[in-house]
């Protein structure tokens, strides 16, 4: 299975703004050329940047409709090349050509509903828990029914204490926790969902994350599993 990050960051980064640095475009990402998770408003530019061939996306599922992560001229754009937008309820399981999609209710209370998702291709599992803060016990179950071969979790609010945030996102005290605690069950760890505003540079936050054995995503990283 190969996931590209289209995006790795959260509300607060500017969608227009030139990419140089450290800057990150909206959360998404596009798993093996043809399923794609949550159709931001930096999507179109992305799919240009990365030589992403439109025309091989079949399928786009939501996460949840905050501005960030739906936006309604990137569903216009992918339908119009021959996609399919296919929205989930917490709980539902969906056949989607070769993936096996389970929707799992997801912490993030400010956008009712919101979902993460665990999908399956027949080979590796993957489970992608953006946005949100702890994850619900009934993901946890889920998780722990088989193998997970990648977990993205969110990691909006950094190494910010005392943030109000946390009762929605993560911060990497929270996702070292939840890493220390499901690694029995999930082989590899990836961050994403970083706010502009709560996080060092991109080179610090991939040192201290790397110590956790955990990676940090950037825009246009590739992880094949």
């Amino acid at each position: 299975m190969k996931i590209l990050f289209l995006g790795t960051g959260a509300a607060d980064w500017p969608t227009e703004k030139p990419r140089f640095g450290d800057h990150r475009w909206c959360a998404s990402a596009l798993i093996n050329d043809d399923l794609l998770i949550d159709p931001g408003p930096c999507v179109p530019d992305a799919i240009y940047r990365y030589n992403v061939d439109i025309r091989k996306i079949k399928y786009v599922i939501v996460t949840h409709r905050h501005g960030d992560h739906f936006d309604e001229k990137t569903v216009e754009i992918l339908t119009s090349a021959g996609a399919k937008l296919i929205e989930f309820s917490a709980g539902e399981e969906k056949q989607i050509g070769r993936y096996t999609v389970t929707a799992t209710e997801a912490n993030h209370p400010t956008c009712v509903p919101t979902v993460h998702f665990l999908i399956d291709d027949g080979e590796k599992r993957i489970f992608y828990g953006l946005d949100g803060a702890w994850l619900l016990l009934s993901e946890v179950e889920e998780i722990k029914k088989k193998p997970v071969d990648l977990a993205i979790l969110d990691a909006t609010v950094g190494n910010k204490k005392g943030d109000y945030r946390i009762f929605e996102h993560n911060n990497i005290r929270m996702v070292i926790e939840q890493k220390d605690s499901l690694e029995k069950y999930v082989r590899k760890f990836v961050i994403s969902h970083m706010a502009e505003s709560l996080h060092d540079s991109h080179d610090i936050l991939t040192r201290q994350m790397r110590k956790e054995n955990i990676e940090t995503a950037y825009d246009g990283m590739v992880i094949e599993i």
